[in-house]
């Protein structure tokens, strides 16, 4: 048994639906998926349905972009199975609120370079929680100025040093730990490796405030992925791998299933479920 517990949908910032994520899991023979979209659980109830009729097991979740407060930085943190999602509205609702503030002014910003239309690129998040980076690009490649989503252009423009960029306040990452535990959820910090934050998983996992590590990710190095393991060995804590795919909108191009749980550490969180 084998699962992908990281993918996104349009209904945040991939490019699939709902239905494409689960399909594409059936056919590459996947025990379990999990769609995590970002600051929303939108697609939960759909992926479970969906699941029923591909047979294949949804394991139900959403990744939220949090702040560590000691460093300033992102961290992502996964949460599963919650037994009730009222309480993560408090997040999942001002987070999702502020970014699609933050993307409308780097839009403002954009129309001194180009005739980007501020109503197409609302369009084009369609049902998504929010307006991400893929929509607001979309917007300048149909304009003819690019042929890529992610890639140097969207770095100069709306990248963490673009002259577009408008910055998100993401909630304290104590905060929303402690919001995802009433509510339930098992807590998972995925791909510490990206923003730097394996001493802060250390501490999250001496403290034990987190339920799990997700170690296999193409955004942990392999020196990453064998300090996290030691990390989750030491203080048994559930080990996830996700693909983290995006479809289309993928920074970089790995298929669903590229990194995937075992057996042993779906069936905890089955258990936990």
């Amino acid at each position: 048994m084998t699962g992908d517990l990281h993918c996104h949908s349009r209904y945040s910032d991939g490019s699939s639906t709902v239905r494409e994520l689960i399909s594409y899991a059936s056919r590459i023979h996947l025990d379990y998926l999990a769609v995590t979209d970002h600051d929303t659980y939108k697609g939960v109830a759909e992926a479970i349905a969906l699941g029923a009729e591909y047979q294949i097991g949804i394991v139900p979740g959403l990744e939220c972009t949090t702040k560590d407060p000691a460093t300033g930085r992102p961290v992502h943190v996964l949460c599963y199975c919650p037994k009730r999602y009222e309480p993560l509205d408090q997040v999942t609702e001002v987070t999702s609120r502020r970014r699609t503030e933050a993307k409308l002014q780097m839009l403002e910003k954009l129309k001194t370079y180009y005739p980007i239309s501020v109503e197409d690129v609302i369009a084009y998040a369609g049902d998504s929680a929010a307006i991400f980076e893929p929509h607001v690009m979309r917007g300048i490649a149909n304009l003819g100025y690019t042929n890529t989503i992610y890639g140097p252009l969207m770095d100069e423009l709306i990248g963490k040093r673009g002259t577009c960029y408008v910055p998100i306040e993401y909630p304290d990452i104590y905060d929303v730990i402690d919001i995802m535990h009433e509510a339930g959820g098992l807590v998972v910090i995925a791909h510490p490796g990206q923003f730097r934050s394996i001493p802060l998983v250390r501490e999250l996992a001496a403290g034990h405030r987190i339920e799990g590590i997700e170690c296999f990710h193409y955004r942990n190095t392999k020196e990453d992925t064998q300090e996290l393991l030691r990390i989750a060995k030491a203080n048994d804590l559930i080990i996830t791998g996700g693909t983290d795919f995006h479809g289309m909108n993928s920074r970089q191009p790995y298929p669903l299933g590229t990194y995937t749980t075992d057996d042993e550490n779906l069936r905890r969180i089955l258990a936990f479920a």
